[in-house]
């Protein structure tokens, strides 16, 4: 009797430069190095998706996604939870590729694929739950509206998160009957492309339906004009995100866009300065500070910024910085060369205008010290500027009324968080700030994916997903009328 060939989760022939593409690895003719941010070692090679391939994908997910449409709830649910215990089972591939390709702690990875599991999970019962509504009408004629999947939904994912925030379109998108083609950040094409496919691979998702082609911009706008791609999905920097909003709704696309903020953590004057502090941590550092709900801004009342500023200070000179992979370590490397340089200069220029340095600011080639800003003003860079960095500013205020002006001082809306003893007034405070996410007593940094995450202004355009806003956005009503015989109109 022969032995059965094991086949790793990740082998050579996905590791050299494939894209996948009618249900096979296809080796790209362009290529890239995937790079460890913490040693500058080359992992692997990823492909660079040109325009053709990016249009030859999206015709094929088109010309197959009504079969997949057309399958039984119990088949697309199924699939996906094939897919959900594919991540379980292969969770130490998932968690290493994460801290390799990305730069994440163990915890982080750890939390990022839990999350991702329960994405899958959450997807998987989509297909079994009711897709529509009897609506009124008259007598003798029936009136309903039903959700219909869009076709075929462009995804274009980050780094940070690169596997959840790339499953969490992906999955649901899947789930509803659309066909997806997955454009991954070529810095985590690995983590937020190959292993995505692999899962759906193993579970036995059909050819076509699920096409993953990392790339760069170049990729992600032949994605967007694509004439046979209904929906962009796009999460990333708002910067990157105007011109996919442009270009997506040029072609008259949907468009959903999770952006960039700046976020606000507010610490009132009856807060436990403990926790105070923990929230503020948590916020601003971990994954280096390199998420969207990051707290860009630690708002603190005067009559306790002096002691937090000082008790954050302490606890930003604890927190280790290294190599995650190696050692077990706080925090990780930031993604590359231009994003250390990004946070310094910002860093750099708060301080010439006034800002005072109280913890960190060294830098040792990928790695960045946990940083403490204080006496920031409204006019510092670094009160008005992401910096996707460790770096906590530390701005006092007087009252509520001054809070709420300095939270709202922003263009973006995404998150915010009040640490009080009073959850009346931390609610009442929290009701005037223009934001998609709001969080009482808790930390700038959360998702349960049941929930729906989005952000208004320039960090996002007023839409969500996850939990039930994911029928919102990878569906469209139709109404339906029904009578037993034609009317005789009058004409």
């Amino acid at each position: 009797m022969s032995t059965p060939v094991s086949h790793p989760f990740l082998g050579e022939q996905h590791l050299s430069g494939a894209v996948f593409s009618g249900g096979q690895w296809v080796v790209s003719g362009n290529r890239i190095d995937a790079i460890e941010p913490a040693t500058g070692t080359v992992i692997a090679k990823v492909a660079n998706a040109s325009a053709v391939n990016i249009a030859d994908a999206a015709k094929a997910a088109s010309q197959n996604q009504k079969a997949w449409a057309n399958e039984s709830y119990d088949r697309r649910g199924e699939i996906l939870r094939q897919a959900a215990a594919a991540a379980k089972s292969h969770k130490a591939d998932l968690v290493s590729w994460l801290v390799r390709e990305s730069g994440s702690t163990f915890p982080k990875a750890e939390f990022e694929v839990a999350l991702t599991n329960k994405c899958l999970i959450e997807a998987a019962a989509m297909p079994s739950q009711a897709t529509g509504q009897v609506l009124p009408s008259q007598t003798g004629r029936l009136s309903f509206a039903k959700r219909r999947p869009l076709g075929v939904v462009g995804v274009i994912s980050p780094f940070n998160f690169p596997l959840y925030l790339a499953m969490r379109a992906v999955a649901p998108a899947l789930a509803v009957g659309n066909a997806v083609v997955l454009k991954p950040d070529p810095r985590t094409a690995i983590c937020g492309g190959l292993v995505i496919a692999r899962l759906f691979e193993i579970a036995g998702l059909p050819a076509n339906i699920l096409q993953v082609l990392p790339g760069d911009g170049k990729a992600g706008a032949a994605l967007c004009e694509d004439r046979h791609v209904a929906m962009i999905q796009f999460t990333g920097s708002t910067s990157a995100g105007r011109k996919v909003g442009e270009a997506a709704g040029r072609h008259l696309k949907k468009v959903s866009l999770e952006l960039g903020g700046k976020n606000s953590l507010i610490i009132l004057d009856d807060a436990d300065l403990e926790l105070a502090v923990k929230n503020t941590a948590w916020s601003a550092y971990l994954h280096q500070g390199q998420i969207c709900m990051s707290a860009g801004r630690i708002l603190v009342h005067a009559k306790i910024a002096e002691r937090f500023t000082a008790l954050l200070s302490e606890k930003a000179k604890q927190l280790s910085v290294g190599n995650p992979f190696e050692e077990h370590v706080a925090l990780g490397p930031l993604i590359n060369a231009a994003q250390v340089k990004h946070a310094q200069d910002i860093v750099s220029s708060s301080v010439t205008a006034g800002a005072k340095l109280e913890a960190g600011g060294g830098v040792n080639g990928l790695f960045f010290e946990p940083t403490v800003l204080s006496n920031v003003g409204p006019d510092s860079p670094a009160f008005l500027e992401e910096i996707f960095a460790p770096v906590a500013v530390v701005v006092p205020f007087n009252t509520d009324e001054e809070a709420i002006q300095l939270t709202n001082d922003t263009e973006y809306g995404l998150s915010a968080g009040i640490i009080s003893g009073s959850v009346g007034r931390a609610l009442a405070l929290g009701s005037q700030l223009n934001v998609g996410l709001l969080h009482i007593n808790d930390a700038t940094v959360n998702d349960d994916v049941v929930n729906p995450f989005g952000g208004v202004g320039a960090s996002g355009n007023g839409t969500s997903v996850g939990g039930p806003a994911n029928w919102e956005e990878f569906t469209q009503w139709q109404w339906v009328t029904v009578r037993d015989a034609a009317p005789p109109y009058p004409m």
